[in-house]
């Protein structure tokens, strides 16, 4: 886990389901074999509808439509980000998208847990509603073990809330790595 997160944020609403994150019909994609991964990364967040609390009106798209790859590696969301099903692809496709970390006021628990899991990103939270004071586009840069969010492009700066007892296992890579370097797992 990298001890600073920078790049370009991109700004979600509340109650951002897992199957808007990755819509079901491509849950036949198979994130083991590379070119269905870089398929699920192209498909992130396809299922967000505009205007709905999920994309303020007017968005700018995740992916560029030329390449259908994204060059944002921040989300900034609302409140229960990852509820709905308990699919283990969502956090799989923002990964495969080239998303890092998501600061959030909340989580839904099952997609906090897969992430956290599996080590695909990083799952901060905040106090503070940030969606409503960040915009996309926006040049952040996170202090994960200071748990501190600085926005480049405005100057403003928020504490987040710390990892706690999910850092040491986002820092070996996942849970299973974590198991494996703390001896509850044979390698």
């Amino acid at each position: 886990m990298k001890p600073i997160i920078r790049g370009r944020a991109y700004i979600l609403g509340d109650n951002i389901d897992t199957d808007q994150i990755i819509p079901a019909h491509y849950l036949t994609l198979n994130p083991a074999i590379p070119e269905e991964y870089r398929q699920l990364g192209r498909h992130a967040l396809a299922g967000v509808p505009e205007a709905e609390g999920g994309l303020p009106k007017g968005h700018i798209p995740f992916h560029d439509p030329q390449t259908g790859q994204s060059s944002y590696n921040i989300l900034i969301a609302g409140r229960n980000f990852g509820c709905g099903s308990s699919r283990e692809h969502a956090p799989i496709a923002l990964n495969a998208a080239g998303v890092e970390a998501i600061v959030a006021e909340f989580y839904a628990r099952i997609f906090f847990r897969n992430a956290v899991n599996g080590g695909y990103l990083i799952p901060m939270e905040s106090p503070q509603r940030l969606c409503e004071e960040i915009r996309t586009g926006d040049e952040l840069e996170i202090h994960i073990r200071e748990a501190l969010l600085v926005n480049h492009t405005t100057g403003d700066r928020w504490k987040l809330k710390p990892l706690g007892e999910i850092a040491p296992i986002l820092e070996a890579g996942g849970l299973f790595a974590y198991a494996r370097q703390t001896g509850m797992l044979r390698s």
